[in-house]
């Protein structure tokens, strides 16, 4: 994931500190109920769409913006599925970083899903019942996605 620059400008005097970022996640689904994923450059592994909101940038907006940038894929968001305080994440520079993940159910409206940006190695419409090898943190999202039951706290800590 590329590090905005609003983070830059506080990692300047932060240094490698904890900082406390909002996040966003979102689950994209077409008319044939198949969820959009990107196989990542950092990592290499399949996963969910997701982001950094910019200052002043609401999280449904963030989610639109970010499965474009990263998918070509235009979509609408439906609800919030999740939020979620995550576990502190430690990079390789050494930055740590704690995310308040919002998760939201989007659905597809428009684009081809293709690589759209430096993020993402692949990107591809999935079968909910035939998943690539996914992190729990990206299983577990959309397993709560396609249940109409509220959630109203994550029984399970994902680092």
């Amino acid at each position: 994931m590329a590090t905005p620059d609003f983070i830059r400008t506080l990692r300047e005097s932060a240094g490698h500190q904890l900082l406390w970022l909002p996040g966003v996640t979102a689950l994209v689904f077409d008319a044939e109920d198949r969820v959009l994923l990107n196989r990542r450059a950092d990592t290499r592994t399949w996963s969910v769409i997701g982001g950094i909101p910019e200052p002043g940038e609401q999280p449904a907006a963030c989610a639109v913006r970010e499965v474009e940038e990263e998918t070509a894929v235009r979509c609408v968001p439906e609800r919030v599925v999740l939020v979620q305080a995550l576990q502190p994440v430690t990079y390789g520079n050494g930055d740590i970083c704690q995310y308040m993940d919002i998760t939201f159910r989007c659905r597809a409206v428009g684009g081809e899903a293709r690589v759209n940006d430096d993020e993402s190695l692949d990107v591809a419409w999935f079968p909910v019942d035939a998943l690539p090898e996914l992190h729990e943190f990206s299983r577990f999202r959309i397993k709560q996605a396609l249940s109409d039951a509220p959630t109203w706290f994550a029984p399970m800590e994902i680092g």
